[in-house]
């Protein structure tokens, strides 16, 4: 702020004048001395300024306005002093407000290319007090009304569709906010045309600033009566922050150093309807930004930049899966059986087929049929939907990424794994080291391999009761879990440790680490191990303690496949809604022959929350599941 030039006054209404001596809690003495003005408000010293000036220049006995009680200033011990009425602990008196009111003086000098964004942000605007918003949208349809009267007059379209940006604001930046005002001001002047969302605006008698909000950043914009017309500036005065606008002119830069537009033509694109929420503390609730992920993309660049984020790994992800020799594939959603995990589906019905269809829980036995048609590597991102809880880490609707690839085994799908993960990380953040929610998280070593046993022994003082079933059950109960809902004793001792891994380690495992070597019966569709049958060739990886990826050497042997699809039918009719059902066709594709597959399941929104360092899965799906609004 310039205080030699009393530009401070230019920006200060009387509504403003009257809120600011509020906050001051009165008027100094020295009121209109250099470092007392108004300029200085905002810099932690006596403030007076322009107010001051006007109580020195027009008080009465002892500093009272005209049409106080003087005896009421009196108290104040010094002439010329005014005190705060809202300091006192009282309301301000009408009489006071009036009369300042009526004996202020405004400068009328108007602003000038060189203010900035940031001079007319020192000058602390008023705040106003909280609106209803039911006022607010009938306002703003009052003024759709009204441009609706226009067009049908035969004036401007009310909702123009013809208007094509030539150019965006992170790119105008690029392309100029190096150089200096004289480089831009040499020569040719240098055109811009944008469109973008108003997200701030300060109106100034006959010139103004506003910020335009486009997919790429934001850009401000200086506007003058003079330069767009008196029409068109009495219209972009009664504009309102939300709308969609459209600036043509030639870019420069101001005192302070701001690339800017300066308006040869503004034109009114689309009129917003609802208020935008308050621009210094945006959307405080949680849930209203998952509800309403439209106001928060507008409000929040970093809720843009982690969606931004969230589509260019989507497109590493499908580039270091085609370097590896993968191919792109694309398999129903809706299954006359679900099948690929176990998890309870969503039912729908087919109207025309006559018969109930489930939403896919996994692409799996879709793809592996691939393989055994002859197409050896194969990947699909795919949406799936689990009729299951919801938490921080699980969305009833969530992206997957599987792949097989024939002639692996789980071995290789866990190298495959390792390098996906680092090549996302260095693409995408350039590095290996990340931090989550405070903690580093280091993708450059090699990742940890550990059998479930193994995993039991490092991070629980199980010691020698590994292989006992009681004191398993035992410490499982002292953890929450119960026989009536989770039917301890029937548990095998391998499920046992699982459960007992899944309650006490897991959470634990926050360096990246295969955890190996889970139950045959936990694993219906994963190929046993030749020394020990009990268990499979299978691993989940562990990051963050969140599961982030699970594979296995794919069972491909279709008579075992036959009577482990009957172990889980069996269980399925015993009242267990997450096993599998008997899946006839994939046996079938199974007896005309799979070469040997390994294969991977990829979660992507967890990876997300990884990459974006986000405490919820909620905060990486565009439009969460929520529960739907009374």
């Amino acid at each position: 702020m310039d205080e030699t030039r009393g530009r401070s006054c230019a920006f200060i209404s009387p509504r403003q004048t009257i809120l600011e001596i509020r906050k001051a809690g009165g008027i100094h003495e020295n009121a209109g001395k250099g470092k007392y003005r108004a300029g200085n408000y905002r810099k932690g010293k006596h403030r007076a300024g322009l107010y001051g000036r006007v109580y020195t220049e027009r008080r009465g006995t002892n500093g009272a306005p005209p049409g106080e009680n003087p005896e009421n200033y009196a108290r104040c011990g010094r002439a010329g002093r005014m005190p705060s009425p809202l300091a006192q602990g009282r309301p301000p008196k009408r009489p006071f407000l009036d009369a300042l009111l009526k004996f202020a003086v405004f400068p009328s000098q108007e602003p000038t290319a060189a203010m900035t964004q940031a001079d007319h942000a020192n000058a602390a605007p008023a705040r106003e007090q909280p609106q209803d918003e039911n006022k607010l949208i009938a306002e703003r349809r009052e003024k759709l009304k009204a441009l609706r009267e226009r067009q049908a007059a035969g004036g401007a379209v009310a909702f123009p569709n013809d208007f094509k940006p030539q150019d965006r604001a992170a790119a105008l930046q690029a392309a100029h906010g190096g150089k200096t005002g004289d480089e831009l001001q040499a020569g040719e002047k240098i055109s811009a045309s944008i469109a973008g969302r108003l997200m701030l605006k300060r109106v100034m008698g006959k010139a103004s600033f506003a910020t335009v909000q486009d997919a790429t950043g934001r850009i401000q914009i200086y506007v003058t009566r003079e330069d767009v017309g008196e029409e068109a500036y009495a219209d972009f005065k009664r504009w309102d922050l939300g709308d969609i606008i459209a600036a043509e002119g030639y870019v420069f830069k101001t005192q302070k150093g701001e690339l800017s537009i300066h308006a040869t033509r503004l034109r009114l694109l689309t009129k917003s309807l609802r208020p935008l929420p308050d621009k210094f503390h945006g959307m405080q609730d949680q849930e209203l930004k998952y509800r309403q992920r439209y106001v928060d993309l507008i409000m929040d660049e970093s809720a843009r930049q982690r969606f931004a984020l969230r589509s260019r790994a989507l497109g590493v992800l499908r580039e270091f899966m085609v370097n590896e020799g993968f191919m792109e594939v694309e398999t129903p959603m809706l299954h006359p059986i679900p099948g690929g995990a176990n998890a309870k589906p969503f039912v729908t019905h087919h109207n025309a087929l006559e018969q109930d269809m489930f939403l896919r829980i996994a692409p799996e036995l879709y793809l592996k049929r691939l393989i055994v048609g002859g197409f050896e590597r194969v990947f699909e991102i795919n949406r799936s939907f689990r009729n299951e809880g919801v938490s921080v880490r699980h969305n009833p609707e969530f992206t997957m990424m599987e792949s097989y690839a024939a002639y692996w085994n789980y071995l290789d799908q866990m190298d495959c794994a390792e390098r996906l993960f680092r090549t996302l990380a260095q693409r995408l953040l350039g590095t290996l080291q990340l931090t989550y929610q405070g903690r580093s998280v280091d993708l450059s070593q090699p990742f940890a391999r550990m059998t479930i046993r193994e995993a039991l022994h490092a991070h629980t003082d199980i010691g020698a009761h590994v292989d006992d079933a009681a004191a398993l059950i035992s410490r499982l109960k002292k953890l929450g879990l119960s026989e009536e809902k989770d039917q301890l004793s029937r548990r095998s001792l391998p499920a046992l440790q699982v459960m007992y891994f899944e309650e006490a380690v897991e959470s634990e495992l926050w360096q990246p680490t295969f955890i190996m070597e889970h139950p045959t019966e936990i694993s219906p569709l994963a190929r046993a191990n030749d020394a020990r049958p009990e268990v499979t060739e299978r691993f989940e990886l562990y990051i963050t303690g969140r599961e982030m990826a699970n594979g296995f050497s794919e069972l491909n042997d279709a008579e075992d496949q036959a009577a482990r699809f009957q172990q889980q039918a069996s269980a399925k009719d015993a009242g267990d809604d997450e096993a599998m059902y008997y899946d006839a066709d994939y046996v079938r594709a199974l007896e005309y022959g799979m070469p040997p597959t390994g294969g991977i399941g990829v979660g992507i929104d967890r990876t997300m929350m990884l990459l974006t360092d986000s405490p919820s899965i909620r905060d990486v799906i565009l439009f969460p599941a929520l529960r739907r609004e009374a």
